[in-house]
């Protein structure tokens, strides 16, 4: 069952006049009903309810009937004839991200999926994290949800065994990562111990029978946790292969899903040492701002030391966060962007795992549930430097990831449900939140020397692993730096520590990451790239009349789509 349209911002003068659905509409409402009934999951991230209680069925059945919802869908498409503009954008957009979607599932990929970031055994446990707990029928629905996951973790071990049975597993690495967050979940200070022990209802504590009902859910899903590394260990990892790398023939595909558009890889990859090149540069320069005659490293150090830059304590971390949050929105509102009302709230979180993420999950429809930055603190750091992560704020909060997600939730009387809700492709959002981070200095507001040290730190990462992961899944030549010839881990570690300056647990959980999750890592600068050409090519079209207010606007208000849909549409001469 769908959830009830809110209409309870549409007077707001930031509103877009209401457009009448069409028949496409109806095709992708329809879609997006049936694909959240089968994913409740998504359901939950995407704060519509009637499903809190359930978990996605992950067994190869299960994946199938995702499959068939898509195929079916994908004829209606071929059959409709799109009205407007915004018509021929959703038909483009479900075209491209349903057809990559069945192409991953004919390939397999959909049912092998391990790894230590993004697969159903992060996925299950994640979700938890948004789920309302402030009455006890509430945490009610908990109790129901981790009762749920032994029988979908059970049926994600038959998606994997099908997968062995046709030759596809994981990396040995990705294995061996999954098998350790089972044992840290269920260690006696780990996620499910806690859960239990901090369980409040708003300010009263749970009653006993709530709390014995929770208690013994908790067990049950730890139990299944901990089968599921014992079966990780014994059914899977012996058939684990060493080598990391996905190869060059099914990575453009990882590469397309992540970007929604194709990229020359060989050139790609040179663009990003190239890029590299160009940060690294900067960052000499700014380093003797920092301090005259040290070097980046030497600057980065000084930053660390530098009393202006601490804080100390999860506590005023998240103040800070909340206050750099409010500032940007309370100065970019009106100026550089449109921000409609509901969307000018966001809430700053400290995440209760400890694997060192830092991440947004959007509002729900009505924005009874604002956009969330949540920061995911590994344990025993206490000691944060607000020059490195200035620069995050703006890409997690505004103008980045909650001004794109949140303000395109907002358009109900522009878009329909798949284009707010569903539409999400890394390449746009990661791409427009490293394009909001360089705005900001564009902007003004990283001037100060050691705020833009962060973000050039940051946009070295990012652009190292262009490289990195492109080379090692493509089998291209390492670069000299590192000794050339074939990329190896060593190598990968070697290159990584050159250009980030990260804690090892981190930059380790990162590395891992790049391995097992192919094509997504590069979408950030990729994306980038891709949104500041856009940029500058209607910039170059409309010379002096570009207004940048109105061409982030226009280009938001198309939704999360591929990044080709998105150039088509922003350029269409009817944009």
């Amino acid at each position: 069952m769908a959830a009830p349209r809110s209409r309870a911002y549409c007077r707001s003068v930031n509103q877009t006049p209401t457009r009448k659905p069409t028949a496409v509409d109806a095709i992708a409402e329809k879609y997006h009903d049936e694909s959240l009934a089968l994913s409740p999951i998504m359901a939950t991230y995407l704060g519509v309810p009637g499903h809190d209680g359930e978990l996605d069925d992950f067994s190869p059945a299960g994946l199938a009937e995702h499959a068939e919802l898509r195929e079916r869908t994908l004829r209606e498409l071929g059959a409709a004839e799109p009205e407007d503009e915004v018509d021929r954008v959703t038909v483009s957009a479900m075209t491209e991200r349903l057809g990559l979607a069945q192409e991953f599932h004919e390939a397999g990929l959909d049912a092998m999926a391990l790894n230590n970031i993004a697969s159903p055994l992060q996925e299950m446990r994640d979700v938890l994290d948004l789920m309302p707990t402030g009455t006890s029928e509430q945490w009610s629905t908990v109790a129901a949800r981790l009762r749920a996951m032994p029988a979908a973790l059970d049926q994600w071990f038959e998606s994997l065994e099908q997968a062995r049975g046709e030759g596809r597993v994981a990396a040995r690495r990705q294995v061996e990562a999954c098998i350790q967050q089972t044992t840290d979940h269920t260690a006696d200070d780990g996620y499910f111990a806690t859960l239990v022990r901090d369980a409040r209802a708003g300010d009263d504590e749970l009653s006993d029978d709530v709390r014995e009902d929770l208690a013994e859910a908790v067990r049950e899903a730890a139990q299944a946790y901990a089968k599921a590394g014992e079966r990780l260990r014994a059914d899977v990892l012996p058939h684990a292969p060493e080598a990391d790398g996905c190869g060059r023939e099914i990575y453009p595909l990882y590469s397309r899903t992540f970007l929604g558009a194709s990229v020359d890889l060989e050139e790609t990859y040179a663009w990003g040492q190239e890029e590299l090149a160009r940060i690294g540069a900067e960052m000499a320069e700014t380093a003797e701002r920092v301090k005259p005659g040290a070097s980046v490293k030497e600057a980065l150090a000084a930053l660390d030391a530098d009393p202006a830059y601490q804080l100390q304590g999860t506590d005023a971390l998240r103040e800070w966060m909340q206050a750099k949050a409010d500032e940007a929105i309370s100065e970019l509102a009106g100026t550089h962007f449109d921000v409609p009302d509901p969307v000018r709230t966001i809430e700053c979180m400290i995440a209760p795992t400890q694997t060192g993420g830092i991440y947004y999950t959007g509002p729900s429809e009505d924005f009874s549930r604002p956009g969330r930055m949540w920061w995911s603190v590994p344990k025993g750091v206490t000691e944060f430097g607000t020059w490195r992560e200035l620069t995050t704020v703006y890409h997690e909060g505004v103008p980045g990831h909650h001004l794109q997600v949140a303000q395109t939730m907002y358009r109900s009387e522009l878009l329909n449900s798949w284009r707010r809700m569903d539409a999400w492709t890394s390449g746009h959002g990661e791409g427009w939140a490293l394009y909001a981070e360089r705005l900001m200095d564009e902007l003004g507001y990283l001037d100060d020397p050691g705020n833009r040290m962060g973000m050039l730190d940051g946009q070295s990462l990012r652009a190292a692993r262009v490289v990195l992961d492109i080379g090692f899944h493509c089998g291209f030549e390492a670069p000299d730096e590192v000794g050339g010839g074939e990329w190896t881990y060593d190598k990968a570690w070697e290159f990584l520590g050159a250009h980030c300056d990260m804690n090892e647990g981190f930059l380790r959980f990162e590395l891992d990451r790049y391995l097992g999750w192919p094509g997504q890592a590069p979408s950030y600068k990729i994306g980038e790239r891709l949104w500041l050409q856009l940029r500058d090519e209607v910039k170059q079209r409309e010379g002096n009349s570009f207004d940048l207010k109105a061409f982030h606007r226009r280009a938001l208000d198309i939704g999360g789509v591929g990044l080709d849909t998105l150039r088509e549409a922003v350029l269409a001469p009817s944009a």
